[in-house]
């Protein structure tokens, strides 16, 4: 296998594993850039090998494309060359036999595969440490099997490209967040907040932000929920996508950051920055009743010191540098980041 493949293969595998030992959204434009440059000689026996190896290994790392890199540019090159490569393709040509098409590919294997295809040196060297036959070698050739391959990666970019700069429906947790006389239930939003194993924290956030703009919130309300929407960013460990950050940073762009109290801390700062710590402390604010313990001290609890505007400043602050944060983390472009 020629150098530059076995490193392709060695950056592709650690992106595929989410393990990167290079920067992914370079690696990944810079594989798109280079299978684009197949399409041209796909007419000759090396362009057919060469877009038998581009296609395997798109479909290989478009997954991570959809869920990683919030990049439209990358989505573009992605769903470009895939779709030209899908206009050489003629699935009726497909003569294989039920069940030759190679299925359930796992990403690292598929990367192996799609690089060692790119060129006889590595198909040989495929050969000898799988130990397929020709016929079964010959399947990853088939037109009818890479369509299919590139059918499954386009859709999964436009579902990807939807969730990450699309506009999210959480229109459905209207049911569990608002009581039957209209107001906010910030113990059932804790509650959502607190199974983070379900990886709803974004889908809090995004509501909370949504509620917060349209007005739809009594005095009693505001707080809880800016504290909701404030938990679901700090506690989204690798970031949100656009397509829920234009809504939070509008929400916390209502706040204002350069107002000034007396007040040396406030409760919020008091409170461990753990997940539960957290939650107990907004649980006693909403049912003190059925949760009389906080993380608070007494001399802090009191309403006019959680409302005051300054504590109000402090977590958007910190809240706004979370989502640049996630900039820098997920990469793209800056117009991608434009609110």
């Amino acid at each position: 296998m020629p150098a530059e493949h076995r490193e392709l293969l060695s950056d592709l595998s650690g992106i595929v594993c989410d393990y990167p030992n290079v920067d992914p959204e370079a690696t990944l434009a810079f594989l798109a850039s280079d299978a684009s440059g197949t399409l041209d000689r796909v007419g000759t026996p090396e362009g057919r090998r060469e877009r038998t190896g581009y296609v395997i290994l798109l479909h290989a790392t478009s997954w991570y494309v959809s869920a990683r890199v919030f990049s439209k540019s990358l989505f573009a090159s992605y769903t470009e060359v895939l779709e030209g490569f899908r206009a050489t393709l003629d699935p009726a040509s497909c003569s294989c036999q039920d069940g030759a098409h190679p299925e359930d590919l796992d990403s690292e294997y598929a990367v192996e595969a799609g690089v060692s295809m790119l060129a006889e040196a590595g198909r040989a060297a495929f050969a000898e440490e799988y130990g397929p036959g020709d016929e079964e070698l010959a399947a990853f050739d088939c037109e009818g099997f890479l369509a299919e391959l590139v059918d499954q990666a386009v859709d999964a970019l436009r579902e990807g490209h939807r969730r990450l700069f699309g506009d999210i429906d959480v229109s459905h947790l209207d049911a569990r967040f608002v009581r039957d006389d209209g107001g906010i239930d910030i113990v059932a939003m804790q509650e959502a907040i607190d199974r983070s194993w379900e990886n709803n924290t974004g889908s809090v956030a995004l509501w909370s932000a949504r509620r917060w703009l349209t007005g739809q919130v009594r005095n009693e309300e505001r707080l809880g929920l800016f504290l909701c929407m404030w938990m679901g960013i700090a506690q989204t460990y690798e970031g949100l996508p656009p397509s829920y950050a234009r809504a939070l940073a509008a929400a916390l762009a209502t706040i204002d950051l350069d107002v000034s109290c007396d007040h040396p801390r406030h409760p919020w700062s008091t409170a461990e920055a753990t997940t539960r710590s957290r939650y107990l402390a907004v649980l006693h604010l909403y049912a003190p009743e059925d949760h009389p313990d906080t993380p608070v001290p007494a001399e802090l609890s009191a309403r006019e010191v959680w409302e005051c505007p300054g504590q109000y400043a402090e977590l958007a602050r910190t809240a706004l540098a979370d989502i640049s944060g996630w900039r820098h983390m997920r990469g793209g472009e800056d117009e991608d980041w434009e609110f």
